[in-house]
């Protein structure tokens, strides 16, 4: 992005102030939500920010020797533990053996839909449930394992293969993703414990949500076909699978989708925007984390003048962003964020040479000796940053999904942000008020929450405690 280019402030809430807060749910069947100077770029202007309330419920309270020793024994987010020793359940279930058992559910699904012609959609093709016994020693149709038996269901199957023929995926190339090697847990959960796993060429997540979730979404599902087909290009949620594996009488149910923040890019600050002020603020214990998520009021702190876009980018973000909006509220939807990653170009180039630097240092300190705990911290990390990069860009050529980047999602063009070769792609080119080059990854999440009477009385109590401006809705 030139120096000299227009650059309009983005109020990343003004198109977004529409958005309500975001309140855990909680209940038998688990809760989930989706869970940074030299020249100052004109046009930039403070954030204005509204706010959404949150209810908070008490309870009886429990002993503070009870409290404790049940925290030496094990630490509970939702449905998601984690032990003692480190290993991690949900539901009282290895996420292990999920991991392992719903690769296998959806080899066999996808595999079987190769025997079924294409054909245009049918209104019962979105209600369709088919479900696939795994029992250990295996069967005529599946495979023996060596996980506990289990059941694994598959909801909409022609549907979500049309969506993801929509989006150019290639059923092979989905189960290569899928399932030909092991999936990552990513260690940093939802604020109600729900679980995440990244594919390994990092293009798909897959993310339990609660059964009333799962449910609005197959209910939402030929909407979701007329507006995909209007428009493919959209920051909305890309939904490429619905899925329940059944064991030892839990049900956990799952939502393949595509990955809004590529890991071989590093987010220097990662924020979960509703265009709220009330109670948005990202807890304490969040902020400790080695990769918090920011809220509202963070984001005014750390970048009070705002962030600069080109105009015309500017203009293709606020007009998808807005298009994105209407359509959820047409679907009666709430509870949405918008989910903003920024990586800090001038930060990373510092980052870099302090790292060649520290290691320059260590090993003149370790002159004559094996050097091998040192050896990595330095080059190798930097060659290996360097081939993800080159991979990412061998990728892009052709990426698995279609209108999966930033840029590509709000139709935008824009002059190279630098003439670098470290440049990460799909980023949208932005400066913060210093003039620190910035790439955004930006997309709605969390929409699977529908404004029904509950949330209308909900926001109701709130707006009468507190002030309706504040606490905005839909």
């Amino acid at each position: 992005m030139a120096s000299g280019d227009s650059i309009d402030g983005i109020e990343l809430v003004e198109s977004f102030s529409k958005m309500n807060n975001e309140d855990e749910l909680k209940g038998d069947r688990g809760s989930e939500s989706e869970e940074e100077g030299k020249t100052k770029p004109r046009g930039i202007t403070p954030l204005d920010m509204t706010a959404a309330a949150a209810v908070n419920s008490s309870g009886p309270k429990t002993p503070t020797s009870i409290t404790r020793h049940k925290s030496e024994r094990e630490r509970k987010i939702g449905h998601r533990r984690v032990g003692v020793g480190g290993e991690i359940t949900y539901k009282k279930i290895q996420t292990t053996q999920i991991m392992g058992s719903i690769q296998l559910g959806i080899q066999h699904a996808v595999g079987g839909l190769a025997s079924k012609p294409e054909r245009d959609l049918l209104m019962q093709d979105f209600m369709t449930v088919e479900t696939t016994n795994f029992p250990s020693e295996g069967s005529n149709h599946t495979p023996a394992h060596h996980y506990s038996e289990f059941r694994f269901r598959t909801y909409a199957p022609i549907a979500f293969r049309y969506f993801r023929d929509l989006f150019g995926i290639q059923p092979d190339d989905f189960l290569i993703s899928m399932c030909s090697s092991p999936l990552i847990e990513l260690s940093n959960p939802g604020a109600s414990g729900s679980i995440f796993y990244l594919t390994e060429d990092d293009e798909f997540i897959i993310k339990t949500v609660q059964h009333k979730e799962g449910e609005f979404l197959q209910k939402l599902l030929p909407g979701y076909y007329m507006n995909l087909n209007q428009n493919p290009r959209t920051l909305l949620p890309k939904f490429f699978g619905l899925y329940c594996y059944q064991c030892n009488s839990k049900n956990v149910r799952l939502v393949a989708m595509n990955n809004l923040l590529p890991s071989y890019v590093k987010m220097h600050q990662k924020y979960d925007l509703k265009g709220s002020t009330y109670k948005r603020k990202a807890s304490k214990s969040e902020r400790q984390k080695n990769s918090p998520t920011y809220k509202d009021l963070d984001f005014i702190e750390y970048h009070p003048e705002g962030i600069g876009l080109e105009a015309d980018t500017y203009t293709a973000l606020v007009k998808t962003i807005q298009r994105d909006c209407r359509v959820l509220e047409s679907f009666k939807i709430m509870d949405y964020s918008l989910l903003v990653g920024i990586h800090n170009l001038d930060l990373a180039v510092r980052e870099k040479a302090e790292r060649r630097s520290n290691q320059g240092s260590r090993r003149l300190d370790t002159d004559g000796e094996d050097g091998e705990g040192v050896a990595v911290s330095g080059e190798e990390r930097d060659r290996a940053a360097a081939a993800a990069l080159n991979r990412s860009r061998s990728i892009n050529r052709q990426r698995l999904v279609a209108h999966s980047t930033a840029m590509e999602s709000i139709q935008a063009e824009s002059e190279p942000i630098d003439e670098e070769d470290d440049v990460p792609p799909g980023g949208i080119p932005a400066r913060s008020s210093k003039g620190e080059r910035l790439l955004l990854y930006v997309g709605i999440i969390d929409i699977l929450q529908s404004y029904r009477l509950k949330k209308k009385l909900e926001h109701t109590w709130k707006a009468m405690i507190h002030d309706g401006v504040s606490n905005t809705v839909l």
